[in-house]
């Protein structure tokens, strides 16, 4: 099928009013699956995703060890219960309506996120997105979970990898498209934003807030009426 633009959408604080990572450690504590969540430590993670500095491997090592811990079955069945309980009361009707504005006019559409798969699967799913481009999770010979990742993380400038590569499994890659559009809210995205031609700093930090008014960027915020 040919594509004439390309959406590309972040998850986390763009197009849910929250951290999906972090509502899922808080929904597995809720539940008794792991010990409480060390709040220094979140704390740390958190500070250093806002200022751009974020030790990726270091957090995932931290993020992923309930995939691990937990067996696979009931990771699904928790999941599933997350999903509803937790993300899907939390997406608004004008996130949907945005999503939506780019798949009803034919666009190539995809959620790129560095949140990693198992969470971010059945997301991708509610929206009707394409493609999910999300941090990759490892499973051992018997399709379990390792608690590790691998390959590219859909981080910073490996979202801008990742991309690429996906396009290039489809025979695209961005300047096929008359436009290309990403919606982030995050000073990490600055990369990818630079990288299409129609940028949207999408209820955007502060950081991403003053690069994008210095480039001249669309500002939206989605979040006001929800």
């Amino acid at each position: 099928m040919k594509y004439t633009n390309l959406a590309l959408f972040d998850l986390d604080h763009t197009l849910i009013p929250g951290d999906s990572d972090l509502l899922w450690t808080n929904f597995l504590v809720a539940k008794k699956k792991i010990e409480e969540v060390n709040t220094r430590l979140s704390d740390r993670f958190f500070d250093q995703y806002k200022n751009g500095t974020l030790n990726l491997n270091e957090f995932l090592d931290y993020q992923l060890k309930p995939l691990k811990v937990i067996e696979k079955s009931s990771l699904l069945s928790l999941r599933e219960e997350f999903v509803r309980e937790k993300i899907k009361p939390i997406i608004s009707k004008e996130a949907k309506l945005l999503v939506n504005s780019h798949l009803g006019a034919g666009h190539l559409c995809a959620l790129v996120t560095a949140t990693n798969e198992f969470i971010t699967e059945p997301i991708a799913e509610i929206f009707g997105f394409h493609k999910l481009i999300a941090t990759l999770v490892e499973k051992d010979s018997a399709g379990e979970y390792t608690g590790r990742s691998y390959g590219v993380a859909s981080f910073q400038e490996g979202k801008i990898i990742r991309v690429k590569e996906w396009l290039d499994s489809l025979r695209f890659n961005l300047h096929d498209f008359e436009k290309t559009f990403f919606y982030s809210d995050s000073v990490n995205d600055i990369p990818l934003l630079e990288t299409v031609t129609d940028p949207i700093a999408t209820n955007p930090d502060n950081i991403l807030h003053e690069h994008a008014e210095k480039r001249g960027w669309l500002i939206i915020n989605i979040f006001d009426n929800a």
